[in-house]
């Protein structure tokens, strides 16, 4: 088990959240880490990062999550950052159909650049502006089979599913990560190197910001 500070931890995952620009990624992001959601969110430069530490399935798992810009200028820089990603939220906004069509876009730059094994969960984001909708859960929802992937639709306004979203794709990746170890972290070299809270190198000096002013825990 890992101590830093007064936290301890068993297992630390990255995930990584994509998609198109003003879907939601960084509500989602600020929900989940620090129970804040900003009316006047301002789209995100380049990366940032939050931690929350959770229990699941009885072990303490520190979730490190990224929230990556989507606009189209920052995609370069990005990409570099899939690397090592456990767990990857595909996140496009219920009431804009050409931010569900990029979906594929997005899902293969993932596929193309983080590892084969990674953890996607498809998230269908507002769900609070019901008048809008522009996107049937069906649709999503055959879509995510298809593809292999897990969904859920979630309003980071109302906070509803936000956690369990998180919860769920951490979950995921734990049970791979479990089975891992015990059939294969001995002789695979390639096996994920991440149990005992092993920390991941934050490259570039990023540091998640925390000034959002703006932002309310309502």
């Amino acid at each position: 088990m890992a101590r830093r500070g007064e936290e301890e931890y068993d297992y630390l995952f990255k995930v990584v959240l994509i998609g198109d620009s003003g879907v939601g990624k960084s509500n989602l992001f600020s929900r989940f880490t620090r129970n804040e959601f900003c009316l006047e969110s301002k789209s995100t430069i380049g990366v940032e990062f939050a931690t929350r530490t959770l229990e699941v399935e009885g072990r303490m798992v520190k979730a490190q999550i990224w929230d990556t810009a989507g606009q189209e200028r920052y995609r370069a820089i990005t990409s570099a950052y899939y690397r090592g990603a456990l767990g990857a939220l595909l996140v496009y906004d219920v009431t804009k159909p050409t931010s569900f069509e990029n979906v594929t876009r997005w899902l293969k730059e993932l596929r193309d650049h983080a590892d084969a094994n990674i953890v996607i969960m498809l998230i269908g984001n507002k769900t609070d502006l019901k008048h809008l909708r522009g996107v049937a859960t069906e649709d999503a929802q055959s879509y995510a089979e298809k593809e292999g992937l897990s969904f859920i639709e979630t309003s980071a306004l109302e906070a509803t599913n936000v956690d369990k979203a998180f919860q769920t794709i951490l979950a995921q990746i734990y049970r791979i990560i479990s089975k891992k170890s015990l059939s294969s972290s001995s002789t695979d070299p390639s096996a994920p190197n991440i149990k005992q809270g092993n920390t991941i190198t934050i490259e570039g000096g990023l540091q998640p910001n925390t000034s959002k002013s703006c932002c309310t825990t309502s």
